[in-house]
């Protein structure tokens, strides 16, 4: 695989540049992201607590339909 150089880099427009970390990052699957074990503690935090909350939550269509009554 050809890298690119850092003067090719450096020619390529921030949004380039950006477009690029975008590509690459959405090529990842999430079983490539390594995690520390304190990420990997938050997210799970945040999973049960959005477990413990869904019953509070409110389906897509009673949404949709508030930011349609706002939005119009």
């Amino acid at each position: 695989m050809d890298l690119l150089t850092h003067d090719e880099l450096v020619r390529l427009t921030p949004l380039e540049r950006l477009a690029l970390i975008a590509q690459l990052w959405d090529s990842l699957e999430d079983s490539q992201l390594p995690l520390t074990a304190p990420q990997q503690d938050e997210l799970d935090r945040r999973i049960a607590m959005l477990d413990q909350d869904r019953s509070e939550g409110i389906s897509w269509a009673a949404l949709k339909a508030e930011l349609e009554q706002r939005c119009p």
